[in-house]
């Protein structure tokens, strides 16, 4: 599960990553209004705990935009401000829950889970796209019907494509979005290319009629008959 802390409060934020990445979760950061507006328009994320009070902008306009772009994405409202129009604001707006500051991380995980529960019996979990069925919460990958074994990242890279059927997708926003945004620190994109030849050759083995063609120079693209 991928997550995004929009929170300006240094301590807060990094203590607030440290915990979420001991318990197995990808954290990405940003400190203020336009750069998590920035990380909102480059990558995906499963959940985004978000701080109202944002140097350069108010956090209720990054919830608004996240719910008329990013309709699936779950939102926690995580703030210092603790009137009850705010809340009232950001439930009407659209966040999952709303926990104000201070709070304890045991509580921040709990409410976390709780919101993935919902969203996995609420939401769209399963992927299709010619004769391939991508399920989210079983992990399971079926193609014309015969299950296929993949690797969690080769999962994790055939879900990021099939919510994107036809669009271009570069290799090194692919890598940060599958592996986290301490990528962009690499030049090497070679497990980027061992993960996508592996998934292409299962894919290819089992008979799939969609094909994920590589972009010269660029990346990859998925074509569906």
């Amino acid at each position: 599960m991928k997550l995004l802390v929009i929170e300006d409060e240094v301590s807060l934020q990094e203590l607030m990553t440290a915990t979420l990445k001991k318990e197995g979760y990808i954290v990405e950061n940003a400190m203020d209004f336009h750069g998590a507006m920035d990380k909102l328009g480059a990558y995906s994320y499963d959940c985004v705990l978000l701080d109202l009070n944002l140097p350069g902008g108010n956090g209720l306009d990054i919830l608004e935009y996240i719910k008329k772009n990013c309709n699936k994405l779950n939102v926690i409202i995580i703030s210092a401000r603790d009137s009850i129009d705010d809340k009232v604001r950001g439930l009407e707006l659209g966040a999952d829950d709303y926990l104000a500051k201070p709070f304890h991380l045991a509580e921040l995980s709990a409410r976390i889970r709780s919101v993935a529960r919902r969203s996995r019996n609420d939401g769209e979990l399963t992927y299709k796209a010619g004769n391939v069925v991508l399920e989210d919460v079983s992990q399971r990958l079926t193609v014309a019907g015969k299950e296929v074994a993949l690797l969690k990242k080769e999962f994790d890279i055939l879900k990021y494509f099939l919510m994107r059927p036809g669009h271009t997708v570069d290799k090194a926003v692919l890598a940060e979005a599958v592996w986290g945004d301490h990528i962009d620190q690499s030049d090497d994109f070679q497990f980027v290319y061992a993960q996508m030849k592996n998934l292409r050759r299962k894919l290819s083995e089992a008979g799939a009629d969609i094909e994920i063609k590589s972009i010269y120079g660029f990346g990859y693209k998925l074509l569906i008959p």
